[in-house]
């Protein structure tokens, strides 16, 4: 399935992708947190909803909100591919690079990322693999049992203010200034990707390739980010993992290539879908 996130006149609200029309599955279901929805995702009620409806809206005339819009947790990679690291000069490291991103910095699928030049321009990209939780996951998980905690994929575009992000050793700031992690178009539930550890993953800036891999370049894969992860926290449905990116990355191009108003930035992921976003100056500029 292919469930979307979005915003109506009565407040957030959330439905499966049928051909080009949402069914609503908030107004029919009494799991009205979209959090709780995922936790019971095994309700059979959900596909006799979607087998019987022909769906509520078009889906291009929604409002679409991100991926997961309250996640709890927003755990990001980084340096988790090879090419990456070796263009930002970052030596090896045993263990997975992770930071955190907050609500407040996500936007979803045709909403603009903002650039904030009050206090930077230097707004780059970087196309990702989106990993949504599906139920409780414990501490101390294996490697072998992870993935069956998934519950679905997305794209994602991890925006960040690069100057920012080397304002000391802490990467924060600069990865988490407002309306600059998109997610989207649609979840795309892990039944319908059972590998995740082998999707061309491709960004494109005014429609010009800049990143082109293979989630199977990951150098720590996504069962194992699961594994270690629950190393130390226990996840919950809901929880997200931004799993890290390729090489190409706009900063370390000669001369650097930063985003600005009036570009179109594009993630493609094999089997999920491409997520849009323009670039704008934030308004409170």
């Amino acid at each position: 399935m292919k469930i979307v996130n979005y915003l109506l006149d009565s407040g957030p609200s959330y439905g499966v992708l049928k051909n080009d029309r949402v069914i609503d599955l908030a107004s029919r279901l009494p799991y009205r947190d979209f959090n709780h929805f995922i936790s019971a995702s095994g309700d059979k009620h959900i596909t006799e909803i979607v087998d019987s409806n022909r769906g509520d809206f078009k889906y291009g005339s929604l409002s679409l909100l991100p991926i997961v819009p309250n996640s709890g947790k927003i755990i990001c990679v980084g340096l988790n591919y090879e090419d990456h690291r070796l263009e930002a000069g970052r030596d090896t490291t045993e263990h997975p690079m992770i930071f955190a991103r907050f609500k407040e910095s996500q936007i979803g699928h045709n909403k603009p990322i903002w650039r904030a030049p009050k206090v930077s321009t230097e707004l780059d990209y970087e196309a990702e693999l989106l990993v949504v939780i599906g139920k409780q996951t414990p501490r101390y998980t294996k490697r072998q049992d992870a993935l069956s905690y998934v519950f679905g994929y997305s794209c994602y575009n991890e925006a960040c203010h690069r100057d920012w992000q080397f304002h000391t050793r802490q990467l924060t700031p600069g990865k988490n200034f407002e309306a600059t992690g998109s997610s989207g178009p649609w979840l795309v539930t892990a039944d319908e990707i059972p590998d995740p550890h082998n999707l061309h993953i491709e960004m494109r800036l005014n429609g010009q390739v800049m990143q082109s891999a293979n989630t199977s370049q990951m150098i720590w894969p996504v069962d194992v980010l699961i594994e270690y992860i629950t190393s130390w926290l226990p996840l919950s449905p809901g929880d997200t993992i931004v799993s890290g990116t390729p090489g190409g990355v706009g900063f370390k191009r000669k001369p650097p290539i930063f985003m600005k108003p009036g570009d179109i930035a594009e993630v493609e992921i094999e089997k999920i879908g491409i997520l849009k976003n323009t670039i704008e100056d934030e308004p409170h500029f």
